[in-house]
């Protein structure tokens, strides 16, 4: 992070005029067009007041700009090189927790996103960077078995083919082991929890797929460009697809109507229709049937019948001989 005469690593909230100043760096940085008015508001001071943090702004050579007009106010000139990023105390701490609450691994300085926070911690003013790396050594964050981590080069990869509409190339690996390549069409990448999603549409299937980032092994770019879906609602896609193309195909019949089953029904389980008469079918797909019935199914709790699916049905039955097991 720069130390230049215009630079700023973090900025703890104040009310001296060199600490308002800054912030008004801040706001101008990330609201493009603040008038007077909001200025102050926000700074807690009269419009005579904000205005005169804007004139230390221009005496300190950074080019703010008035535009005039109904959609007007200030603005920093286009091409203006600023500080990367600043911090007020609360966000650097906010970071911190975030970052180890989503990596419990980077409390450790050989961890890779743990040297990246190192780095930002050690770039903070000592004010901030003492409490954000007295949070950082002194918090316990105890690991999520459930979480799986993405590799930073083959998710920079997929994102970068989204952001040029470019076909990519993916090696894939799933749960089981078996290994495969094809051609897809990346629309986005979902981070749902804790997991990172691509969601695509397969040359190989010809329809909409989602796939783990963590088991994509390869991701290679292609020449061939293709069209982004218009409307395209990644989170609501990846939710209804994510319990569709799997090995292994289910529907279960539940007694039960379809507003009291719902709340038990999670996307990656399927699609939860009426069946008539107080019913209601669930339908998708899955490539663990254990997990599937253990996990899943055990805890909804209404009676069920398994219709299709025979990889599904073994499943539930060795559920139900272990716990009849338990009461023997």
């Amino acid at each position: 992070m720069s130390n230049g005469p215009h630079s700023l690593a973090a900025v703890s909230t104040g009310t001296s005029p060199t600490a308002r100043a800054l912030r008004t760096l801040e706001i101008l940085q990330t609201r493009p067009g603040t008038t007077a008015e909001q200025l102050a508001e926000k700074l807690g001071v009269t419009d005579r007041a904000a205005r005169r943090y804007v004139a230390i702004l221009r005496e300190a050579g950074i080019p703010v700009d008035s535009v005039r007009g109904p959609h007007g106010g200030y603005q920093l000139r286009r091409g203006t090189r600023l500080p990367p990023v600043s911090f007020t105390q609360s966000e650097a701490l906010g970071l911190v927790m975030a970052v180890l609450d989503g990596r419990p691994a980077a409390t450790d300085a050989e961890d890779l996103v743990g040297s990246a926070l190192g780095k930002v911690i050690q770039a903070l003013p000592p004010g901030i960077g003492v409490q954000a790396a007295a949070l950082r050594e002194h918090a316990a964050a105890a690991p999520d078995p459930g979480r799986a981590h993405a590799d930073p080069a083959i998710t920079s990869a997929l994102v970068g083919a989204i952001a040029s509409r470019r076909r990519v190339v993916i090696t894939y690996r799933s749960e089981a082991g078996r290994e495969w390549r094809e051609e897809v069409d990346p629309w986005a990448v979902v981070v749902r929890h804790a997991r990172w999603y691509l969601l695509c549409h397969s040359h190989r299937a010809d329809g909409v797929r989602t796939y783990r980032v963590d088991r994509v092994q390869a991701a290679e770019e292609r020449a061939a460009g293709f069209r982004m879906p218009e409307d395209l609602d990644p989170v609501a896609l990846l939710e209804r697809h994510l319990g569709t193309g799997w090995a292994y195909p289910t529907r279960v019949r539940f007694e039960a109507p379809v507003e009291r089953v719902a709340p038990w029904v999670t996307p990656p389980m399927g699609r939860l229709e009426p069946a008539g008469e107080g019913r209601c079918v669930l339908v998708g797909s899955t490539n663990n049937p254990a997990m599937y019935a253990q996990e899943w199914l055990a805890v909804v709790p209404f009676a069920f019948r398994v219709e299709e699916g025979p990889e599904l049905r073994e499943a539930v039955a060795a559920v139900v001989a272990r716990f009849a097991a338990a009461l023997a």
